[in-house]
């Protein structure tokens, strides 16, 4: 890979006795998005906090365009933005005076915070709401202005931490649709416990697992490893098993309970939208999709085993 924009070499940390991570190694290219997916508990957050400075490593190295990011933590930070599971807002700032003090932590001069300012709240959607509290926004918009404070710097890495958790499924695609528009011109590293996420936005993929690295790959080579694909859905207003077999894509449909339902399918990337796009069109009313946990628990197993073996 030509001059990544991330290279870690042999990084392990441990809080106690035992290693939370242990001998991570990875690149990463200049643009697009790579996928840091594993089951809660996996290191995923260890690695992330490293990564932005946030956790000192015990062992290795991490390079931020070339920069040691322990030698030289101020300047390959000016390089990251970070989006953490719980966005660090102040809800009783207004829209305008967070992003000014969010440029302000991140050294930025004071003649360039205006235009840089106005032009991560256009990119995100939430210009209009400049004067606004954040504690006024909803879920999805306070989503919006945590990518905002992540982007104002217009760093070179944007690293985002489970940026759909929590949010409705109307919320998920328009954030979504935010971070592959700023995935056109910098690298994104998105953080997730669910496949599917992973799965619809990005082409390459690093899994962790007990603390090491057990897949680094294409997404499409990751795919092999997950056959039979399966949603869990829950519907408060279910069709028939034959109307939700009519959905492209669908090859199975087995209810749970009266209104939860297992979806098989064939590995589409959108499978998630389109499902979501019927749900809205015909009245289902979906109230959470997700990937079946026995099956994310399979994929885990499969490749951690695989790993051992290899080791």
């Amino acid at each position: 890979m030509d001059n990544p924009i991330v290279k870690i070499e042999k990084l392990s940390h441990r809080y106690t006795s035992s290693w939370a991570i242990r001998d991570i190694n990875m690149e990463i290219g200049s643009k697009g998005i790579v996928g840091l997916l594993g089951s809660n508990g996996a290191g995923k957050s260890t690695t992330m906090n490293i990564l932005c400075g946030s956790l000192n490593q015990t062992e290795g190295n991490v390079y931020i365009n070339g920069i040691n990011l322990r030698e030289q933590p101020e300047l390959a930070k000016k390089q990251i933005g970070f989006l953490p599971q719980n966005p660090p807002l102040y809800m009783d700032l207004t829209v305008d005076e967070y992003l000014t003090y969010c440029a302000g932590l991140r050294l930025m001069p004071k003649d360039k915070m205006r235009p840089a300012i106005r032009e991560a709240k256009e990119r995100c959607g939430v210009d209009h709401f400049s004067n606004r509290l954040i504690r006024n926004l909803s879920g999805g918009y306070r989503q919006r202005v945590g990518i905002a404070q992540a982007i104002v710097h217009k760093p070179a890495l944007v690293v985002l931490d489970e940026p759909t958790n929590g949010l409705d499924p109307n919320q998920i695609t328009e954030v979504r649709a935010l971070i592959k528009e700023i995935a056109t011109d910098r690298a994104v590293i998105f953080s997730s416990h669910i496949l599917t996420e992973v799965q619809i936005l990005c082409k390459e993929i690093k899994m962790i697992e007990s603390g090491r690295i057990v897949f680094s790959d294409s997404m499409d080579a990751f795919n092999n490893y997950v056959e039979p694909h399966s949603l869990l859905m829950h519907l408060e207003n279910p069709p028939s098993e034959s109307e939700l077999a009519q959905v492209a894509g669908v090859t199975k449909v087995e209810f749970v309970t009266e209104r939860q339902v297992r979806v098989h399918f064939t590995g589409e990337r959108e499978i998630t939208e389109t499902l979501v796009a019927a749900s809205v069109q015909k009245g289902w009313r979906l109230q959470e999709i997700s990937l079946d946990k026995s099956a994310l628990d399979e994929i885990f197993k499969q490749l951690s085993n695989q790993t051992s073996l290899n080791n």
